[in-house]
Parts: C-alpha cells; structure tokens; sequence
C-alpha cells in the first residue's frame, strides 16, 4: 500500500518522470500526488498507483562510499 509520507519510485518507463524518486503528499480518487525535490526546484505529480513503486528508504545511497 502507498500512503502519504511513502518514499516511491516511478516505474512507468513511458513518463517523463520514469526512475525519479519522491515522497507521496496525499493519496485521493485513484491517484498519488508524488512531491520531488532536487536542487533549485520542486513539483508535485500525480501518478496512478500502478505507475509507482515503493522505494525501501531506510538504505543509505552512500553504502558503498569509503569513510
């Protein structure tokens, strides 16, 4: 299930948004407003669920880095 606060990944290679990574802001009539943010900008989308997949966020992106 994907509920607000959900860290997702869009999985629908046809969207323009194909492989961002995001945080769910609400979930109403069948679709899911996805808040990215990167840098100098932000934008809120909203998908289908089935274009979406949960993204496990307690994994560091820095796993393999030498401290």
């Amino acid at each position: 299930m994907i509920f607000p606060g959900s860290a997702v990944r869009v999985s629908n290679v046809a969207d323009t948004y194909y492989g961002f990574e995001g945080q769910v802001q609400r979930v109403s009539d069948g679709r899911v407003a996805v808040l990215f943010e990167g840098g100098n900008w932000d934008k809120l989308v909203s998908f289908r669920p089935t274009e979406l997949e949960l993204v496990d966020a307690t994994l560091s992106r820095n796993k393999g880095r030498k401290k």
